[in-house]
């Protein structure tokens, strides 16, 4: 068995990266996994035409983890006023729970500490997803107590299934 790699994403990786985001986050398949989302949203998580942007942004760059060959995780690591921005983080479903998102995450923060300098990476989290939030915390992350409101009404983002959703920012010093 061959090592985990990473490596950035390409424009030729998009129909990969649609079917791992979506498979981790909405829909039966996402179920088999712990961070599902499909019990809040409906619809699509990512799409192609906002992929193309985040590959082709500067000091932005979509983060893929392979091994023999397979795209097994992926995560967005961008510069976003001042540190690091983590999102899109997906792990296969049936590879959760064996530490692979943790060497993902320690990548993201590599790239961020150590080839764009910067002093913090954040993310924003569904605040209602407890779970999460605690894994994050685990790792460092804290809650920063910003709340941003869910973009109700924008396809892109889902279909909820609540109205109560919000986004936290939970932020890390690197």
């Amino acid at each position: 068995m061959d090592s985990l790699t990473f490596r950035a994403a390409t424009a030729s990786d998009i129909p990969t990266l649609i079917e791992l985001v979506t498979s981790a986050y909405r829909g039966e398949v996402s179920k088999q996994g712990w961070t599902t989302e499909a019990d809040l949203l409906d619809g699509q998580r990512i799409d192609a035409e906002g992929l193309n942007r985040d590959i082709a942004r500067e000091r932005s760059r979509i983060l893929l983890a392979e091994r023999d060959g397979a795209v097994l995780a992926c995560a967005h690591v961008a510069v976003e006023d001042g540190a690091g921005y983590f999102g899109m983080f997906s792990v296969k479903p049936d590879q959760q729970g064996g530490g692979l998102g943790k060497l993902v995450i320690n990548e993201a923060e590599r790239i961020a500490r150590d080839e764009w300098q910067l002093p913090a990476m954040r993310m924003t989290v569904i605040d209602v997803r407890d779970e999460l939030i605690a894994f994050y915390e685990r790792r460092g992350y804290q809650r920063t107590g910003i709340k941003k409101p869910f973009p109700y009404g924008d396809a892109r983002y889902g279909i909820p299934k609540r109205d109560d959703l919000r986004f936290e920012v939970l932020e890390k010093a690197l």
